[in-house]
Order: structure tokens, then sequence, then C-alpha cells
């Protein structure tokens, strides 16, 4: 176990030395009053204590990803532990930080007009798509995926439909009453199911002995699918996701006072992170190899796996508790993905969100969307998503790198993962069959080409600005 515990020390260790490196580099002011006093409305700008929001926090931001796509990860064997953990520490966190942060010192901007603002207004056009098509796409899988796990673990007694229904219906009271009402009372009780599940698994793979390979960068993945650039891509919300950069904004609208930023923002994507290394090393050793893995994934999918391993861990009683924790991860990014969508439109349209009646108008045509998108077979969902998701990433990094450089500070924290990611962007679209379905050499030398317009444009716009001095943050005063 010595890869699967090193990468978990390597994480918290992470949290403690890179993370203030990168609170220093953004430079908090602590005096400086936040959203939650200055905008202050008793719906969406409420404030909130440190451990209020860091649950709610972490519970919008880790859906069944840092569990689904890991389980798929380690198909590929030992090497999405090394994605895992650097990517968290490095590219993750810092993109959840940075745009957690940006948003705060901007009233709790939402992404689409931090994009028009660092990236132009061009590019507040095409975020307002993406994020509202990304959130969408979120809500109906986070339907799906507790709804099917639901169904699983009450042996059909309760038809899928109407348990569909009854998320639905928790997802719209969610998305329209104040945030402290039902998210903030209800999610300190998700997050301890969420946080005891976790721990309940990794406990039980050091008990057993689990034997969990040690570092390899061997692809293992029964079908060989590449691992540039599609790991990327299957492990995404437990190491870097773009959908956290819609979900941020809300907390920064809670949040009392700066310095609790690194540990919201930055901290709770590391604890994703080892969520995420607990279910890819579940997923590599409590099976007789990738192959093995890859036919029950064909059979019944990621929520086959965790059922499995919960039940093999901890037995009947404490594999129910684990598969309700891990029912809750989706159920809460779901709700809060209706809620950031509400926000993003109403703030597009400028219509002020105070009254029952006007966020209904904005919330009911997006259930109407979803409930439709719930048709579409699941595992197209699944791909347009991530897709969409790492290509969300992109752009947060990039909007974190221009601010850093207008500042006059080191935007290469931002910039080198946003590089990275914008290739694997690039790559993968021209590759995939969504996308040009391209040979792979020809898919190298398209993004390479593609990510050196890109970043020549960047520095053409960051020197601009940073000239002409533009205004990186919101004055106002308490």
């Amino acid at each position: 176990m010595k890869t699967f515990l090193g990468g978990i020390i390597l994480l918290i260790l992470g949290y403690f030395t890179y993370g203030k490196i990168v609170e220093k580099v953004f430079g908090i002011k602590q005096d400086r009053p936040t959203p939650a006093y200055v905008n202050h409305d008793g719906v969406d700008y409420v404030p909130m204590s440190t451990s209020k929001n860091a649950l709610i926090q972490l519970l919008n931001i880790a859906g069944t990803g840092p569990i689904f796509g890991p389980i798929m990860g380690a198909l590929y064997g030992p090497v999405a532990f090394v994605w895992i953990v650097i990517g968290s520490i490095f590219a993750g966190a810092v993109h959840d930080y940075l745009i957690g942060m940006i948003s705060l010192r901007n009233r709790g901007a939402h992404l689409p007009a931090l994009a028009s603002k660092f990236l132009g207004q061009t590019m507040k056009y095409l975020v307002h798509i993406l994020a509202v098509l990304l959130l969408l796409l979120v809500g109906t899988v986070f339907v799906i995926t507790p709804a099917s796990l639901l169904h699983v673990l009450i042996d059909g007694k309760l038809a899928l439909g109407i348990i569909m229904i009854i998320i639905f219906s928790y997802y719209i009271l969610a998305t329209l009453l104040p945030i402290d009402q039902i998210i903030g009372r209800l999610y300190p009780y998700f997050g301890a199911l969420l946080i005891l599940s976790a721990v309940g698994v990794g406990v039980g793979l050091v008990i057993t002995r689990a034997p969990i390979p040690e570092l390899s960068f061997t692809n293992f993945h029964p079908e060989q699918t590449p691992i540039f650039p599609l790991l990327f891509f299957t492990i995404t919300c437990g190491a870097l996701s773009g959908f956290h950069a819609t979900q941020t904004p809300i907390i920064s609208r809670t949040i009392q006072k700066e310095s609790q930023g690194r540990k919201i923002f930055y901290g709770m994507m590391i604890a994703e992170g080892i969520i995420a290394m607990i279910w890819a090393a579940a997923a590599m050793s409590l099976f007789d190899g990738p192959g093995e893995l890859n036919e029950l994934l064909k059979v019944g999918g990621p929520g086959a796996v965790v059922n499995e391993v919960s039940t093999s861990l901890l037995g009947a009683l404490g594999g129910t508790l684990v598969v309700l924790g891990v029912v809750v991860l989706p159920i809460t990014s779901g709700d809060t993905a209706f809620r950031s969508a509400r926000m993003i439109i109403a703030e597009y349209l400028g219509l002020a969100q105070r009254k029952l009646s006007s966020r209904l108008w904005v919330a009911f045509p997006l259930f109407i969307i979803a409930f439709l998108l719930t048709k579409i077979d699941f595992n197209l969902l699944w791909r347009y998503f991530s897709w969409a998701n790492q290509s969300t990433a992109v752009i947060t990094l990039f909007i974190g790198a221009m601010y850093l450089y207008i500042a006059k500070k080191n935007y290469w924290i931002s910039l080198i993962p946003g590089t990275f990611m914008l290739i694997m962007v690039f790559t993968y679209i021209l590759h995939a069959k969504i996308g040009f379905h391209l040979p792979m050499n020809t898919s190298w030398i398209g993004s390479l080409i593609g990510t050196l317009i890109v970043l020549i444009l960047f520095f053409h716009i960051a020197r601009k600005a940073r000239e002409n001095k533009w205004p990186i943050e919101e004055k106002f005063s308490r």
C-alpha cells in the first residue's frame, strides 16, 4: 500500500505547502468586506461559518465524479494515482481556489461574467452557453445515477421513475429556496454520511490488507485505450473539474472573510482527491485485475462496482451505509447545479432573485429541459459532459492566469496546468468519435498548433490589459 498511502500523505502535505504558496501568490486581504455582507439579500448572499461553507463546498463539487471516475480510471492501473495526486495539488485545487477568490473579489460573480471581464466579451457568450449546458448535463446525470443506485439498493421495490420524481422535487426546492433554509441545514448531515462512507472504505482497505498495486506507468487498460488524453477525461472531479468553477461562486457569496478561502476552496479539492484515491484503490484491489473490473463495469456500470466494494469490505449493513453516502454525492451536486444555472441565467438577464416568482420563471425551463435529457443514453451524456467539463476547467485556469498576470503576480501556477489541459481538450475532441474522429497523430499535431495560437492570443491580450491597467476587482466598503 505504499503508493496508495503515500499518495494520500502527499495530498495532505500539498494542502499545507503548495496551498499556502498559492494563497500567498494571490494575496488575501483580511479587512476587505465580502459579498455575503455587501450584497446581503437573505437568499444567495448569506454569511455562513467556515465549517458549514466547507461542507457545502465539498458536497457541491463531489458528485459521483470522485467515485465513478476513479473506478473507471482504475482500469489504467496505478498511473491513475499519479494523476489524482498531481492533478489535485497543482491543477484542481489551484483552479478551485483562484476562481473562488476572484469571484469573491467581484461580488460573487459567476464564471461567464468573469470570463467576459478577463478574456473578452466574446468569451462571455461562449462560456454562458458552455456553463449552462454543463450544469444541465450535470443536473441530469445526477438525477439518473442516484436514482439507479437507490433502485438497486431497495431491490426495485419502488419504480425508477418515481425515485427520479422525488429527486427532481428536492432539486426544485433546493434551487428556489434561500440557501440557508435547505442546503445550509441538510448538508452537514449529508457531509457526515459522505465522510463516514469514504473513511469506512479506506479503513476497510487497510484492515483487510487489500492488494493495492504499487506505482507503475504501464497502461493496464484491457482495451488498451490510450492514457493520453483519455485518463484526464475519465478522472475529472477527483483531480480537475470545470464543474467546480460553476459551484464555487455559490460559496463566494457566503464566505465571511478572505482567509477562509484556502480551507474552503483549496482544502475541499484536496479532500475530494483523497476520496478519489480511496475508490481508485478499492477498484484496483478487490477484483482479479482490470479485466474482471472491466466486465463488471460493462454489465452493471460503476454503481455495481460501488455495491460490490461496499458489501465486500463492510458487510451488508456497512455496505448499505456506504452506498447511501455515494447516493448523497450526486444529489448534493445536482441541486446546486440547477441553483448555479438559475443564478447564471438571472445574472445574464439582469433579473433580481429576491422574489420567489422571479426564481421560478428562470428555473422552470431548466427542469423541463433536464427531464427531456433523461431520455438520452447515459453513456452519450457522460462523454459530452466530460469534454464540456474539462473545457470549462481550461477556461477557468486561463481566467486565473489573466488575473495574476494583470496583477503582476506568478501567473504560471495557473497557466501551466491550463496549457496542459488545453492540449488534452484539443486532442480529445479531434480524436474522439463524438468529435472529429481524426487519427491520433493528426489530433496531437492539431492540438499543439491550436494551443500555440491560444497562448499567443492570451499573451497579446494580457500585455494590453496590464498596460491599460484593467480593473481586476470591484472596490466597495461594508
